[in-house]
């Protein structure tokens, strides 16, 4: 499996009457991309605004972000699923307007949407506030159910950032990268001697409002399974979930996965990068089981000598992530395990809600619990009056002043799971 990815450089987003890409510049429509959200029945108002890189401005609650990205040769689309038919992709050539991201807002869905700040020591944190961001507010019609919400808020992500690339599908790009995967055998030749390593790839799916699709199945319902990790660049997974806005993959991670890209470019150097295997997180122990089991069957069936597993959310996906780190060693795999910690505002709590001594080869995204002071911002999207009760917020979080204190749990991609972000910690 061969893909380009062919980035169109945005150096800026600015509103005009058509939506294009010149110099550099993303010019948008807004009316085409109100109208587009507002067929949605459960959609009652929408208005698009700009947030760009330094700019004091708020963004919260943020619910996903999706970067624009368009098929232009190979087989499906971007989205199979849920706005591409079903086909299988990952090859061929995918174009995409790189440097800005939609992301969605409004009145909140759960209680673990995110805050992106685009400057102060907020802007630190997250790696959206290095984007220039389309911001969609769609607002629900009343009494409508948080699932249906949280559907409608996702269609309408998903649907601007496709309307977005098309700007991109005839345009030469600035650069371009390529990635390929060949079939296992003979990549095994081709690569004779090298380390074989795959990337286990958890996904959040604990429950209504913690979902993760791939090919637009939700991800309660499968069994492990391998993918040619390129597949992941074309929007194969995508999120739908309200874990904590801290360690939650928005969909614009899964699209441009860091763990993928680094093995990637160790791949025929130092790793055969022999592919991707996708698990579940359960809530009954039974599930957990099954899928940890199936993860450790299929890194042994792959004749791995190393997997990296990395997780999504925390506290019970603690228990899915020891499992499965503990049954693949147990197959003689070694093991790397990505997470983040909540290890109290003082740091010195217990970081995972469990532990093995298999589990002797951590990468840490940071501590959630840690507290952050956020100024005031000149500018707020969406809903202030939410972070009291957002994840990582607390009663009086919001000061009279505009100004904010909370755990960095609060805020969007702060300690990611899959080192898409800025912090970590390393041991005494």
């Amino acid at each position: 499996m061969r893909l380009e990815i062919g980035n169109v450089l945005i150096k800026d987003v600015q509103f005009g009457q058509e939506t294009k890409v010149e110099n550099g510049v993303l010019y948008v429509n807004k009316e085409d991309i109100i109208n587009l959200c507002k067929e949605d029945e459960h959609i009652k108002s929408v208005d698009v605004e700009i947030a760009r890189p330094g700019e004091s401005v708020r963004i919260t609650p943020v619910k996903d972000v999706v970067e624009p990205r368009v098929k232009v040769e190979g087989p499906g689309g971007v989205f199979p699923g849920i706005l591409s038919k079903v086909d299988v992709v990952g090859s061929g050539k995918t174009n995409v307007l790189k440097g800005c991201a939609v992301m969605t807002t409004g009145k909140i869905v759960g209680f673990q949407e995110g805050i992106v700040d685009m400057t102060g020591p907020g802007a630190q944190y997250t790696p959206f506030s290095k984007t220039n961001n389309i911001v969609v507010i769609a607002e629900p019609i009343d009494g409508l159910k948080q699932h249906e919400h949280e559907k409608a808020l996702r269609y309408c992500g998903f649907k601007t950032a496709a309307y977005l690339a098309e700007a991109a599908r005839n345009l030469t790009p600035d650069e371009t990268e390529v990635y390929e995967t060949l079939p296992l055998m003979e990549g095994a030749e081709k690569f004779k001697g090298l380390p074989r390593v795959a990337y286990v790839q958890m996904l959040q799916s604990q429950g209504l409002l913690h979902d993760t699709y791939v090919y637009g199945v939700d991800a309660k319902q499968i069994v492990p399974t391998i993918l040619y990790p390129t597949e992941v660049f074309d929007g194969a997974i995508i999120s739908g979930n309200c874990v904590s806005s801290c360690d939650k993959n928005p969909s614009y991670v899964h699209m441009n996965n860091p763990v993928v890209k680094e093995l990637y470019k160790e791949h025929g150097k130092t790793i055969n990068f022999v592919g991707m295997i996708i698990t579940n997180e359960n809530v009954y122990l039974a599930d957990k089981e099954r899928s940890s089991n199936w993860t450790a069957k299929l890194t042994r069936y792959l004749d791995l000598d190393g997997a990296v597993v990395s997780q999504e959310g925390f506290g019970n996906p603690d228990t899915d992530l020891i499992m499965n780190c503990k049954k693949i060693e147990g197959q003689g795999v070694k093991t790397v395990i990505i997470t983040d910690e909540y290890a109290g505002r003082d740091g010195a709590s217990q970081s995972l809600a469990d532990a093995d001594k298999a589990a002797d080869a951590v990468i840490t995204g940071g501590n959630a619990n840690e507290l952050i002071e956020l100024p005031k911002m000149d500018k707020v999207i969406g809903h202030p009056e939410f972070i009291d009760t957002i994840a990582g917020g607390f009663d009086g979080s919001l000061k009279a002043d505009g100004s904010v204190t909370v755990e960095i749990q609060a805020i969007t991609g702060a300690t990611s799971e899959v080192g898409f972000g800025y912090l970590t910690a390393r041991g005494k």
